[in-house]
C-alpha cells in the first residue's frame, strides 16, 4: 500500500505540489483574517467592520468585471505550452491588455455610482481606496502561476506581504473611526504583492508583455464571455448577500454573516483547491475513472465539513468573535451545506464542461443558480424577515446547481 502511494505521488508530484501551495495560499489568506478578526471586531466594532465588508462586497463586483473570466482559458493555454515563452508572452499580453480596457470601463462606472448614489457618496473615501484592489487583479495574475504549476511563488508573495501589513494594522487601527486606515493598509499591501508578482513574471520567467489591439482581443473576449457570466453570476450571488443584509437589516448583521462565512471558508478551501490543482492535468487527460473518484472524494469531504461546523462552529465563534457574535453560529451551519454544493459544481465545471469546451453550459448553470438564489431570498425575506433566510437561499440555490449540472450532462451525453 505504501509503495503504491509512493508511485502515485511520484507520478503526480507536480499536481500534489500545486494543490499544496494553492491550498496553503488560500488557507493562509483566510487564517490571516481569522487571526486578526478578534482584534478588528473589538477595535472597529460590528458596525464599522460591517461597513468595510459591505464596501468590499461592492468592489468585488468590479473585480469580477476586470477578471471577466479569462482565467480558465488562459490557464488552459499556459498549461498546454508551459515551456513556450513566445506563447506564454502572447497569452499574458492578451489578458493584460484586455483587463486594462475593462479596468477603464470599471473606473467610469464606479465614478458614476459614487456621484449618483448617496449611500456610496457618504463613505466615498473608503470605496475609492478599496477600488485599488481591481488593479491588483491585473498586476497579480495568479492564473499564470497556476498554469505553469508554480503556485508556491504566489503563496510566498502573499504570505510575505500579509505579515508585513500586521504591524501597520496594530499601529494605525485603534478605534471605530479607523476604518479608512484599515482599508488603505489592506489595499496598499495587496498592490505591493501585485508589483512583486509582475516583477517575477517579467524578469524570472523572461516574459515580454506588449500591447494588443482590441481587434485581436475579440476571440479572447468571446472565449472568456461564458466564464464571465458564470463568475459574474456567482459574484453577484455571493456579494449580494452582504449588500442585501446591509440594506435590509444593518451593518452589525453584515458582520455576523461575514464571521459565519469565514468559519466555513477554511474547510472549503482545503478541499476546493483540489479542482484548481488538478485542472491542468485533467485538461490534458480527462479519464472517466479518475473523475469519478474525484467526485466521490469531494462528496465525502463536503459531508465532513458539515459535521465539523455543527460540532465545533459555536466554540470557534465564541473564541474569535466573543459572545456578542454567537448569532453567527446557525448561519455558519446553514452555509456549511453550501460547501458540498460548491465542491461538486466546481468539479463539474473543471473536469466535464471545460475540457469538452462546453463553456456555454457553465453560463446556463450559473444563470439558473442566480435566478434560484434571488427567488429564494425574496421569498425568505418576505416570509421570515431574518438574515438566516438569505443563507438558506444560498444553500438551496447550490443544491439546484448540482441537479441542473446532472441534467445538462445527461442531455448532452458528456460523461
Amino acid at each position: 500500500m505504501i509503495l503504491k502511494l509512493k508511485i502515485i505521488f511520484k507520478n503526480n508530484k507536480v499536481v500534489f505540489e500545486n494543490y499544496f501551495f494553492m491550498t496553503i495560499l488560500q488557507v493562509l489568506n483566510s487564517l490571516f483574517y481569522l487571526l486578526i478578526y478578534p482584534y478588528l471586531i473589538r477595535t472597529l466594532g460590528k458596525e464599522s467592520y460591517g461597513q468595510y465588508v459591505f464596501a468590499m462586497s461592492i468592489i468585488n463586483y468590479f473585480i469580477s468585471l476586470v477578471s471577466f473570466g479569462f482565467d480558465f482559458p488562459a490557464v488552459k493555454e499556459i498549461a498546454k505550452n508551459p515551456n513556450n515563452k513566445s506563447i506564454k508572452s502572447h497569452v499574458i499580453s492578451c489578458v493584460f491588455t484586455a483587463k486594462i480596457y475593462l479596468e477603464t470601463l470599471s473606473a467610469l462606472i464606479f465614478t458614476l455610482l459614487i456621484l449618483l448614489i448617496p449611500v456610496l457618496r457618504q463613505y466615498w473615501y473608503i470605496y475609492v481606496i478599496l477600488f485599488g484592489n481591481t488593479f491588483v487583479n491585473i498586476l497579480f495574475p495568479t492564473w499564470f502561476f497556476q498554469g505553469i504549476q508554480k503556485m508556491r511563488i504566489v503563496t510566498y508573495i502573499q504570505l510575505i506581504f500579509k505579515f508585513l501589513s500586521l504591524p501597520f494594522i496594530f499601529l494605525f487601527v485603534l478605534g471605530p473611526n479607523d476604518i479608512e486606515e484599515f482599508s488603505f493598509i489592506v489595499t496598499f499591501f495587496n498592490f505591493a504583492g501585485g508589483i512583486a508578482a509582475s516583477y517575477l513574471i517579467l524578469y524570472n520567467e523572461k516574459i515580454k508583455i506588449h500591447w494588443i489591439s482590441f481587434g485581436e482581443l475579440k476571440l479572447w473576449y468571446k472565449d472568456a464571455l461564458p466564464f464571465f457570466w458564470s463568475n459574474a453570476g456567482a459574484a453577484i450571488k455571493q456579494q449580494s448577500i452582504a449588500i442585501m443584509i446591509g440594506t435590509y437589516f444593518n451593518m452589525a448583521d453584515v458582520a455576523l454573516y461575514d464571521l459565519a462565512y469565514k468559519i466555513i471558508s477554511i474547510p472549503n478551501i482545503l478541499f476546493g483547491s483540489i479542482n484548481g490543482a488538478l485542472f491542468p492535468k485533467i485538461a490534458n487527460d480527462a479519464r472517466k475513472e479518475v473523475i469519478k473518484k474525484i467526485f466521490k472524494f469531494e462528496a465525502l469531504a463536503g459531508l465532513i465539513v458539515i459535521l465539523l461546523v455543527i460540532l465545533f462552529g459555536k466554540f470557534i465563534i465564541l473564541v474569535i468573535g466573543g459572545p456578542k457574535m454567537i448569532d453567527a453560529y446557525p448561519i455558519a451551519v446553514v452555509l456549511s451545506f453550501g460547501v458540498l454544493t460548491l465542491l461538486l459544481v466546481s468539479a463539474y465545471i473543471s473536469f466535464i464542461f471545460v475540457p469538452q469546451n462546453k463553456y456555454y453550459l457553465v453560463t446556463q448553470n450559473q444563470l439558473v443558480a442566480f435566478i434560484n438564489f434571488f427567488t429564494f431570498s425574496i421569498i425568505g425575506l418576505i416570509l421570515y424577515k431574518n438574515i438566516l433566510s438569505i443563507a438558506v437561499a444560498w444553500t438551496l440555490a447550490g443544491l439546484f446547481e448540482i441537479v441542473y449540472c446532472n441534467i445538462l450532462i445527461k442531455k448532452h451525453e458528456l460523461f
